[in-house]
């Protein structure tokens, strides 16, 4: 008996990609895959009834799970309305680095297994990463922006405008987790001191490659800090207008992982004072940036947004990992990423 799927796509990771990673992973056992496409990012994202950072509406999803027993999506919602409207569904897999558009205490009393993909965009955004710090690092925002209007300023040359190289500087990664491990790898082949701030880190993951230090040595220490921790309640805020400055004069701040982290009023202050020399920025506290943002004419300000984690390869990795929990889930076999185990141990 064939088995069907909900192919729920946008314009980043394409229904077909997901249809083709299904097919690929299920093998010689008998689909019937639907596709359903949603808008992002042509749309932004946002709540949708309970859940956080999904696209669509419910009644999309409620219409196109009918009879469905697995959906695979990137942002498609998971609500308590769409599980009681869709008895049929078991298996939703998501493939964000964690399941923030499901309600994941709902699902679980309704027996629908949660699956993510954690890990999908590491090496994009630690490439990203590096992209910002550099660029941030050698002024290339202003200079690039000068040069666009028309402006060849040759006072770049001063040294008080200089740059600075990453041979021979500190450099503080502030979470070392698969995207800070991977930036400070570089950094140490390129010549950087690395310092590490990581509650949760393993000493034996940072040999030969980084220090493991207080989060106020390791601002105090390093002429560029980057952040990758993860938002939690001690996490939110925790660069604020002391921490920045902490840091010496001159130094150059990352932000590649969430808004939430830092306090972009600080930041600002210090890029307008000098203190920061340069920022690079692809997350932020309101996305998309609103009209009139202080960031959009900070000096040594470089933005990006919010497309740290987008690459074609990105694209392909998280649907293959989704679709690997599909042949797993459908050969009887344990789930790799699963959100809620206890689904299966209730069965």
């Amino acid at each position: 008996m064939s088995t069907t799927v909900l192919a729920a796509g946008n314009h980043f990771i394409r229904p077909s990609l997901f249809t083709e990673a299904v097919r690929a992973a299920a093998g010689d056992l008998p689909l019937n895959v639907r596709e359903l496409q949603f808008p992002w990012p042509h749309t932004p994202f946002g709540p949708v009834a309970e859940v956080i950072e999904a696209s669509g509406s419910e009644e999309e999803m409620i219409e196109a799970l009918q009879g469905v027993r697995i959906c695979v999506t990137e942002h498609g919602p998971l609500t308590e309305r769409i599980l009681a409207d869709c008895p049929d569904l078991k298996l939703f897999c998501t493939s964000r680095g964690g399941p923030v558009n499901a309600n994941l205490e709902a699902a679980t009393r309704h027996g629908v297994a949660v699956c993510y993909a954690p890990g999908r965009n590491a090496t994009a955004t630690a490439e990203h990463t590096l992209t910002l710090l550099l660029a941030a690092a050698r002024g290339v925002g202003d200079t690039h922006t000068d040069l666009r209007k028309g402006t060849w300023r040759g006072d770049y040359y001063d040294y008080d405008n200089c740059g600075i190289e990453i041979e021979g500087a500190t450099v503080g990664l502030v979470g070392y987790g698969a995207i800070g491990s991977r930036v400070a790898k570089v950094l140490r082949a390129m010549g950087a001191e690395i310092l590490v701030h990581d509650p949760y880190v393993r000493p034996e993951t940072l040999a030969g490659v980084a220090q493991q230090v207080t989060l106020d040595e390791l601002l105090r220490r390093s002429r560029i800090v980057s952040l990758h921790a993860r938002v939690t309640d001690e996490t939110k805020g925790m660069i604020g207008r002391a921490q920045i400055a902490a840091m010496p004069r001159g130094s150059v701040l990352v932000n590649c992982a969430r808004g939430a982290l830092l306090d972009y009023d600080a930041a600002c202050d210090a890029l307008d004072s000098g203190h920061l020399s340069g920022a690079g920025f692809d997350v932020f506290p309101e996305e998309p940036l609103p009209v009139g943002s202080r960031l959009l004419t900070a000096p040594g300000a470089v933005l990006t947004p919010h497309i740290a984690g987008g690459s074609r390869q990105v694209a392909h990795k998280a649907a293959h990992i989704v679709a690997a929990e599909v042949g797993r889930y459908l050969r009887g076999e344990p789930l790799a990423n699963c959100a809620n185990p206890e689904v299966f141990e209730a069965g």
